[in-house]
This record gives C-alpha cells, sequence and structure tokens, in this order.
C-alpha cells in the first residue's frame, strides 16, 4: 500500500485554509472568510467573521497588506468564482480594526 505524505498534518487541530493575498497556508482561525453579494453596480466583497454565510467563501489575513496584494493579483474573482467589479469597502473596514 502506498502512502502519500501531506503538508498538511492529519493530527491537526483545525482545518487549513489559503490566504488568498500572499498564498499562506494556515488554520483558518487566523484567517478572515469573506463572500460575495450582488449589489446594484457590482459585486461587494462582505466579511464573515462568524463563517456562517452561504456561498463560496474566500481567506484572508487580517493585514493591509494581504488585501492589496490580492486586488493586484485579481484574487477575488477566482476564490469567488465570479467576475466583475468589485467593491472591498466592507473588507477593508473590518480588516482596518
Amino acid at each position: 500500500m502506498v502512502q502519500h505524505s501531506s503538508s498538511v498534518s492529519a493530527h491537526s487541530p483545525g482545518p487549513i485554509r489559503t490566504c488568498v493575498g500572499c498564498r499562506t497556508r494556515v488554520l483558518a482561525v487566523d484567517l478572515l472568510r469573506f463572500v460575495a453579494r450582488s449589489s446594484g453596480d457590482g459585486i461587494s466583497v462582505i466579511p464573515d467573521p462568524a463563517r456562517r454565510l452561504p456561498g463560496r467563501g474566500g481567506w484572508i489575513h487580517r493585514s493591509p497588506e494581504c488585501l492589496q496584494t490580492a486586488e493586484r493579483r485579481r484574487a477575488f474573482g477566482r476564490a469567488l468564482k465570479v467576475s466583475g467589479r468589485f467593491d472591498l469597502a466592507e473588507l477593508e473596514r473590518e480588516l482596518s480594526r
């Protein structure tokens, strides 16, 4: 029987997620989840600190640097599997806390 090794331990203390900004894999508790919501002239990216909102979500570190990197890389569309203009105002407010 062949065993495959993984970069994620089988005994990790929780789920592992990837930050859309820096692409680092860390525990989900260290990241902020966000989801997309349709708005009048685009798509709003809504923070989901309780991790309860429905729909496909993405994950990001609570740092302005990761937000800027994700914007530059156009990572929100790929992470959320949607296209259009993204309104990041609510996410920016949450990350500035």
